[in-house]
């Protein structure tokens, strides 16, 4: 038996498992994508929960950043996209996760997952958190250097999706 099947048979053994990926997805790049098909290998489902609690000034509405996400998605039949506006335990409640799979890059994600983590758990105890470490060709691709490339004209083809790189310079020309 693979590991990746004994992960997802512990996760959940006899019924269909959901993990839930939160983030702000300002725009959604290829490490996120990269994290969202590795879920997929440790449960049946993946949500990708679109937050919209304002606390970022992000570059693109809730409205795109879904539709950046589906689109980026739209070949993974067993994702599907969701936004949240409350408290993260409560999504999840919401659409049935039993767990919170979130990316480590580096380590001051680590430091900041590590207090998040406790308040998922004291929230909800029955809700799991899995960290997947990025992987080597995606480690340095962060969504706030992705839009400040793009801001300055620099090509970011190789680190987005198709789609958001096109909404990305249709953005840049619009603001120019």
């Amino acid at each position: 038996m693979s590991s990746e099947t004994a992960i997802k048979e512990k996760l959940s053994p006899a019924s269909k498992s959901t993990a839930l990926y939160p983030g702000t997805f300002d725009p959604i790049t290829n490490g996120h994508m990269d994290i969202i098909q590795r879920g997929l290998k440790l449960c049946d489902e993946v949500v990708v929960a679109v937050s919209d609690h304002g606390r970022k000034n992000c570059m693109f509405g809730i409205d795109e950043r879904v539709k950046l996400v589906e689109q980026a998605c739209a070949d993974m039949p067993n994702v599907r996209v969701v936004t949240y506006n409350n408290l993260l335990v409560r999504c999840a409640a919401s659409v049935g996760a039993t767990v919170i799979v979130r990316g480590l890059r580096v380590t001051s994600d680590f430091d900041y997952e590590f207090q998040m983590q406790r308040f998922i758990t004291d929230g909800d105890p029955k809700l799991d958190v899995v960290y997947l470490m990025a992987g080597n060709d995606t480690m340095h691709i962060s969504s706030s250097y992705i839009r400040e490339l793009s801001k300055f004209g620099g090509n970011v083809a190789q680190y987005v999706p198709t789609v958001v790189n096109k909404a990305l310079q249709e953005k840049m020309d619009h603001a120019s």
